[in-house]
């Protein structure tokens, strides 16, 4: 059995103010990069995954376009440890074991609610910034095959920069994408032709 998400009356909001705080305390400028608005359907975030960082990233773009209840998948062992995630939208998995459909189902039911945001990093775990290309696991597709209601998929990219500045700026690039008949081929190669168009306009970036 998984522990599913849950937003504590004080614990959440408290969470959607200190992401934000902490994002525009360390990170100056903070750009939103891409054409993207809220078309007021469920919204599942697919973005890479690089550092302790992201999950404050994705709650400000969340808090500045989307306004929705987040969630994301934890390791349980994880989730455990830091219980104050699971009382701000986080919910657990076990990728070894049998209850990881357990949790790709319960992805599925969340983005059955348009008052819900979902963000899930394909690679399943965090590599560096560096590398030129985000390895998929299967799970994404398996969610969007299972859907039956219509969402809205959006693409992330978080990459900072220090120059020759004490704080570092961040852009948050997105892109809006849809998808016919998902699989993991299609999914992949489609985040990863965005992601090395981010990366082009990112080294495009003077100092």
């Amino acid at each position: 059995m998984i522990m599913e998400a849950r937003h504590h009356w004080l614990v959440y909001p408290f969470f959607k103010w200190y992401a934000v705080w902490k994002v525009k305390r360390n990170f100056k400028p903070v750009s939103i990069v891409g054409n993207v608005a809220d078309a007021g359907m469920p919204v599942l975030v697919i973005s890479n995954h690089v550092s302790w960082w992201d999950g404050f990233w994705l709650q400000y773009l969340n808090q500045a376009i989307f306004h929705r209840r987040l969630h994301f998948m934890m390791l349980e062992e994880q989730l455990r440890k830091f219980w104050f995630f699971n009382l701000s939208g986080g919910y657990s998995v076990r990728k070894s074991s049998r209850s990881l459909i357990d949790s790709l189902d319960y992805t599925v039911k969340l983005l059955g609610n348009r008052q819900n945001l979902v963000f899930i990093f394909p690679q399943g775990e965090i590599v560096s910034m560096y590398k030129s290309h985000v390895d998929f696991e299967k799970g994404i597709s398996y969610i969007l095959k299972k859907l039956e209601n219509s969402v809205q998929i959006i693409f992330v990219a978080n990459l900072a920069e220090y120059f020759s500045n004490e704080v570092p700026s961040l852009n948050i690039y997105v892109e809006e994408v849809w998808f016919d008949q998902p699989d993991k081929l299609q999914i992949e190669v489609r985040y990863n032709k965005f992601y090395q168009e981010c990366i082009e306009k990112q080294t495009q970036i003077k100092s």
